[in-house]
């Protein structure tokens, strides 16, 4: 498999998660590719109720539209001190025009009488490939900041410090994100099932 599409036309996304592919040192490593490899711009419908099922209904579309193998990452930031909110609204959370600085004075606003400032991040990858789905799953645990520290990343970055970490994943490096975070976890499986089943793949 020398390339693949990421249904998605976040470009931030498909920078990172070839990023990760390329650390990962994998044998059979695809490129990955933006939806505008396809001359695609509309937007994919999110309608589903779930991270998960977000991520297989992208898959699906880009899939049943184009017949390309192709693959859908959902992500989602759960903090349980708002009942799990922004959860699978996580991009859109304030609003449609999904502003990543809105969002997080949004979450700051919600949190700013929460003692209880645990967090998660969640990925969920659906993969078409051959007409058949394999999904996989990553999550990072951390707490929510009291404000922002750090310009790096995208969405959430700034006010999201993982577990054990003293930094914010905004105040991280590309690499040292990578090594730890939901993306990545969720990629290493994706990664250890192409290696498994290598000869799928070529």
């Amino acid at each position: 498999m020398k390339s693949i599409i990421l249904a998605s036309h976040n470009k931030h996304k498909v920078r990172e998660i070839n990023e990760i592919l390329k650390e990962s040192n994998c044998l059979n490593t695809p490129v990955i590719h933006g939806l505008e490899y396809l001359n695609f711009y509309d937007e994919i419908p999110e309608t589903s109720e779930t991270i998960a099922e977000n991520a297989v209904q992208k898959a699906r579309y880009i899939y049943d539209l184009f017949k390309v193998d192709c693959f859908a990452e959902d992500t989602g930031l759960q903090i349980p001190g708002l009942q799990g909110e922004p959860g699978v609204r996580s991009a859109r959370y304030a609003g449609e025009i999904r502003n990543a600085d809105d969002n997080i004075n949004l979450v700051l606003e919600k949190m700013k009488n929460h003692r209880d400032r645990s967090a998660r991040f969640i990925t969920v990858i659906a993969l078409y490939y051959q007409n058949t789905l394999y999904t996989f799953e990553g999550i990072c645990e951390g707490e929510i900041t009291l404000q922002r520290s750090g310009t790096k990343g995208f969405g959430y970055d700034p006010i999201f410090k993982p577990i054990d970490a003293t930094i914010t994943f905004g105040q991280m490096t590309a690499p040292e994100k990578n090594q730890i975070s939901h993306r990545k976890k969720a990629l290493d499986k994706m990664i250890e099932f192409i290696q498994t089943n290598i000869d799928l793949f070529k």
